[in-house]
């Protein structure tokens, strides 16, 4: 009986809808093709919604609608963006910014929070510090902004000043610190060395900035006589194919790293010119590890030359290319799809670890994942 009812509220909605925005059929003569969906069904709807819609909406918004809603059956990661939304896309994935250098998090109270001034930043030269809570900015108060709203306000063209007010501690007097902004190169590269000369190497992301920021710490390790390393790619969300592509070639030995197919057959690889590998690895995922992440643990994990280690990765095996449009807009576009050396396709499925270690939720002071690792490097 619910189940009559409802399907009866539905078609009289239905009929209700189909009534007030009856939409007159493209004529076979005016066509020459019997189209469901046209150009000319577009510009139909289009002004239906135009003179009918009870709000203000111009043609620029329904069209940027239009746009997006061309990739709405495509995969989930070719979408459309606009001019701004582009801007920030790029500025992610290069890894360079111009800013202060300052990394922010908004607490439940919402107050603005320093969580760290990035390592060398314009922001740590003039010594802001952790905690440090943000209360204006050029003698504006930001009490109610968000976080979005307040790198706006600290963003700005380089070597202009900006003026942060910060309440510090207990101290009840601000701190006023003026800033020159500058170019911000995020450096995705921490490193340790653990008890035992085991070398630790997390990498937050393949950025611009990846491989650069790794010569140096292996040229440490190397001096020191480390050859057990391993490498933390947790919630790794990956990044530039050509940055995975030269710091797999550190570690993966002589032969292919990656293919790339392109519409059913593969038409690049990418290959190690390593002649021997000269570290012993265990490999940190988790299912955050994505794209460029599972690139460099497939790769570790079909030639042996390391042991992964986690739970099951992200699944991420395609490859997008963005590509800028005329109007200053862009879109991001599925092109390929990424093979592991053995010719394996982990897209949906991930990399399944060698050791699968499972975080315990009611215990996060250990690190059970990095515990393990330890324990199979120094067995390697």
């Amino acid at each position: 009986m619910k189940k009559r009812n409802v399907y009866k509220i539905v078609l009289v909605f239905a009929l209700i809808i189909s009534t007030v925005f009856s939409v007159p059929a493209v004529s076979v003569a005016e066509t020459g093709v019997q189209d469901e969906y046209s150009l000319g069904y577009f510009h139909q709807i289009m002004k239906l919604i135009e003179e009918n819609y009870v709000y203000d909406v111009n043609q620029d918004e329904l069209l940027e609608g239009a746009l997006q809603g061309l990739f709405y059956n495509l995969d989930e990661h070719s979408e459309y963006y606009t001019k701004d939304e582009l801007d920030t896309l790029m500025k992610d994935i290069d890894g360079n910014f111009v800013g202060v250098g300052v990394v922010i998090s908004q607490e439940p109270n919402g107050d603005i929070e320093v969580v760290t001034p990035l390592e060398g930043s314009p922001a740590e030269k003039v010594g802001m510090k952790s905690g440090d809570k943000i209360i204006s900015i050029d003698g504006k108060s930001i009490k109610g902004l968000t976080t979005d709203e307040v790198v706006q306000l600290i963003s700005g063209e380089i070597g202009t000043k900006v003026k942060i007010g910060v309440q510090r501690s207990r101290n009840k007097t601000p701190i006023y610190l003026t800033i020159t902004r500058d170019e911000i190169k995020i450096n995705p590269i921490s490193h340790k060395i653990l008890k035992g000369d085991i070398g630790y190497i997390n990498i937050s992301q393949f950025n611009d900035n990846t491989y650069e920021n790794l010569l140096p710490v292996l040229k440490k390790f190397d001096k020191a006589g480390i050859s057990d390393i391993i490498i933390d790619l947790r919630d790794n969300p990956g990044g530039l194919l050509d940055e995975v592509v030269k710091v797999s070639r550190k570690f993966i030995p002589k032969g292919p790293i990656v293919h790339i197919k392109h519409r059913g057959k593969i038409e690049e690889t990418y290959y190690s010119y390593l002649p021997k590998t000269k570290y012993k690895l265990a490999v940190l995922v988790n299912e955050n590890s994505a794209s460029a992440s599972e690139i460099f643990a497939g790769a570790v994990q079909d030639t042996k030359v390391g042991t992964i280690i986690g739970v099951t990765s992200y699944g991420k095996g395609t490859v997008q290319q963005i590509r800028p449009l005329p109007n200053g807009d862009g879109m991001k576009l599925t092109i390929a799809e990424y093979l592991t050396p053995k010719k394996r396709s982990i897209n949906g499925k991930g990399v399944v670890p060698d050791i699968e270690v499972k975080e315990n939720p009611l215990d996060l002071t250990k690190d059970i994942q990095l515990e393990k690792a330890i324990e199979i490097v120094t067995q390697l």
